[in-house]
């Protein structure tokens, strides 16, 4: 149990991973655009607030805090967003730069659990590697973007991230199933 609760960050990444790569396989554009608006109506909810805040602090504070600027730079964003969300389906080519740099990030740091995993002498330390390279490889297609469409472009990412999502599930149950066997052993 205890276990668990040492990864249960991890596997609620990996299980946002998968629903987030399906969903983008089932309707890309769609997805991207729902998410896209509903960080808008949640920056313009926070720039409510931070304006409400601003004109309830006092005025000494509020000097310090700049809450009516981050209020309304906030409300100004958000309605962008909430207004404009095909705007930045049709700029993907940025976002799927930056998809592809948060995948290679993603995989640098998986390689250091296969290497954790290795040093911990774990018999199948070799799934996370795995899922390691096949992030970094995956990462290195997004950034160098072969694709002749912005479709398929959405379904390798969907799918990539469905993959990488299975292989990081097995992998923390794997290492979850040898840690108990490791303790059992020990005893």
């Amino acid at each position: 149990m205890q276990r668990l609760k040492e990864n249960l960050s991890s596997i609620i990444l990996c299980v946002c991973e998968l629903v987030i790569g399906i969903l983008l396989l089932i309707d890309p554009v769609g997805f991207t655009s729902g998410i896209i608006t509903t960080v808008g109506i949640v920056l313009i909810v926070i720039g409510i607030l931070k304006g409400i805040h601003y004109f309830r602090t006092p005025p000494e504070e509020a000097v310090l805090q700049q809450n009516l600027t981050k209020g309304i730079i906030a409300i100004l964003i958000g309605y962008f967003c909430t207004l404009r969300a095909n705007w930045v389906i049709v700029t993907f080519p940025i976002l799927s730069i930056l998809y592809g740099i948060a995948i290679l990030f993603s995989g640098l740091c998986k390689i250091q659990w296969a290497v954790d995993f290795l040093r911990l002498k774990r018999k199948y330390w070799f799934v996370a590697g795995i899922g390691a390279v096949l992030s970094i490889v995956l990462s290195i297609v997004i950034l160098v973007n072969p694709f002749a469409s912005a479709i398929f472009m959405w379904r390798f990412i969907a799918i990539s991230l469905i993959i990488e999502a299975i292989l990081d599930i097995c992998a923390l149950i794997i290492g979850a199933a040898a840690h108990v066997n490791m303790e059992n052993r020990d005893e």
